[in-house]
């Protein structure tokens, strides 16, 4: 497995019981493709360095974890349809491995 980090944010307006749904959909997908959580940080609300979706803050996220390249994918397809996530990037870390 490969270790990955990602960053994602959702609308500062969403409620926690949203946001935490949203947080839960890709642990679950991360576990369901045998991958492993390592660390979960939450950044809280930054400003944006430009408007998104008339957006002008975001709440943050950055998730560190190792999955199989194959599964990262899938991955990248459930946070694309999961309406909360605003913007996410993953990025593959191989000083962590």
């Amino acid at each position: 497995m490969k270790a990955y980090e990602m960053l994602l944010f959702v609308a500062p307006t969403l409620d926690d019981e949203t946001r935490l749904a949203a947080m839960k959909r890709v642990e679950t997908t991360i576990a369901a493709n045998n991958g492993q959580v390592d660390n979960v940080e939450n950044w809280g609300r930054r400003k944006l360095a430009y408007e998104i979706a008339g957006l002008t803050e975001g709440d943050y996220t950055l998730i560190d974890f190792h999955m199989d390249p194959a599964s990262v994918a899938e991955l990248d397809r459930v946070l694309r349809i999961t309406d909360a996530i605003v913007r996410h990037k993953i990025v593959r870390r191989d000083d962590r491995e």
